[in-house]
């Protein structure tokens, strides 16, 4: 099996030798090593680049290991650069695992309290440093957020470049598997999802047990040994509750309600509100917030949750609990951000009489509020909506929603857009995921 990643390899092409580090991000296992020490790899040797010129640094294997600290690191490069004037390329695996270093002969006793910390030599120097030697291209992957995003702005300023690399989509699972039938291969993956290993293995009990390892072997493992957690009981349990609860509303107190009714663990507010920072640093779900449509605001809480790969959580839940609805609403999340999209909840208040004449203020919910420049769109997931009744339920928030934003319903099976009377443009999930153009034209309109 061999998938291109088109869309990555696009965006490392488009990035060479701009003077900057590209920074591949996305959870463990996403094919992140493959698509640079392979796919990119072979892109280069193919424009004529020497394997020589390339230095790669894999940090994640065990002879690696001694290139775990940031200075070890930066001179075990240097030491492989080829000074010819031509191009080196430098790529490093998982840099997240190489740790800050006290340089020898530094003292600490005798720096301020306050400025010990700059002190160390963390791997931003070190790639900082790489970065300006001259013709040297750098590439680095990592699979946490907090370390290569979130501390970005702070440690690295304008000198990096972010890919955020995801599993297979759609499309990509059906370049890989060439399904005759693209409906039966959606409905399969709404239960397996796109993790590469995952779509290669063709036993279906061994890809089950693969996808469950994953879990309690390197996700778990990486979260518990990267914030020293005592025990990962509670954080396991955790990720089964938000796993069940993907695309519902919740909040950090609804979860340990359900902890500690369902389960009979006993936690707090705060620590289920760290441990749902952690799963996102890991990339294991994505929090979408809600949005009030006519009032333009967030609403703190609730938010959802929506898993990074659907088989991964259908997998935690041992198979149980495969809703297809749900499953399709996570998967059109997943594709509006893979797509470069910002993807929030939306939320319409609405009027409606009741049966005794009375009015009655009722908050109705758009699935997604899309917003990717130049345009604006509210999507709708249905999986079925067999009924004139039917649609129209699922098209009243749009309808309601008070603005002339372009509007869509997501349902099942392959039918092409086509648009209604009131402007409501209805299309088959199939074409939605695998055209991209369907998308692009709405949010350019």
């Amino acid at each position: 099996m061999r998938v291109q990643r088109k869309q990555y390899l696009e965006a490392l092409r488009h990035r060479m030798h701009n003077g900057l580090v590209k920074i591949i991000t996305g959870i463990r296992r996403s094919g992140k090593s493959y698509l640079l020490s392979v796919l990119f790899k072979e892109y280069l040797l193919g424009e004529g680049v020497e394997e020589n010129h390339i230095v790669e640094v894999p940090l994640d294997k065990d002879e690696f290991r001694d290139y775990r600290d940031a200075i070890a690191l930066g001179d075990y490069v240097r030491s492989r650069l080829v000074n010819d004037g031509k191009w080196n390329y430098v790529f490093i695996d998982e840099i997240q695992l190489a740790r800050k270093i006290l340089p020898k002969g530094v003292d600490l006793k005798r720096i301020a309290p306050e400025d010990r910390e700059s002190a160390y030599v963390t791997f931003y120097d070190t790639l900082n440093g790489l970065r300006q030697l001259q013709n040297v291209d750098v590439y680095v992957t990592g699979s946490n957020s907090k370390t290569l995003s979130s501390d970005i702005d702070t440690n690295f300023a304008d000198r990096s470049s972010q890919i955020r690399m995801h599993p297979f989509s759609f499309a990509e699972y059906c370049d890989a598997i060439k399904p005759e039938d693209k409906l039966a291969a959606f409905d399969k993956y709404l239960i397996w999802g796109g993790m590469p290993l995952a779509v290669a293995e063709t036993d279906e009990r061994l890809r089950a047990e693969y996808l469950r390892n994953l879990y309690a072997e390197v996700y778990i493992n990486d979260i518990r040994r990267r914030y020293r957690l005592r025990d990962d009981y509670v954080l396991a349990r955790l990720i089964d509750v938000v796993s069940s609860a993907t695309g519902s509303l919740t909040n950090p107190h609804k979860l340990v309600d359900t902890l500690r009714s369902a389960l009979k663990v006993e936690t707090s507010d705060a620590t289920i509100a760290k441990y749902l920072s952690y799963l996102e640093d890991a990339f294991l779900f994505s929090e979408a917030k809600r949005w009030d449509v006519k009032g333009k605001r967030y609403f703190d809480y609730p938010m959802k949750y929506y898993a990074e790969d659907i088989g991964l959580r259908n997998a935690r839940l041992d198979f149980r609990d495969v809703d297809p609805s749900h499953a399709m609403e996570n998967v059109i999340y997943n594709e509006l951000v893979r797509r470069g999209c910002t993807v929030d909840v939306g939320v319409v208040p609405v009027v409606t009489v009741n049966s005794e004449g009375r009015q009655e203020l009722r908050y109705h919910e758009i699935d997604f509020v899309v917003n990717r420049a130049p345009g604006k769109l509210y999507i709708q997931s249905a999986f079925s909506m067999p009924i004139q009744e039917k649609e129209s339920q699922e098209s009243l928030p749009l309808r309601r929603s008070g603005d002339f934003f372009r509007k869509m319903v997501v349902t099942s099976g392959y039918s092409a857009p086509r648009t209604s009377e009131e402007g409501i443009i209805y299309v088959g999930v199939i074409p939605f995921l695998l055209d991209a153009t369907i998308l692009d034209n709405v949010l350019r309109d």
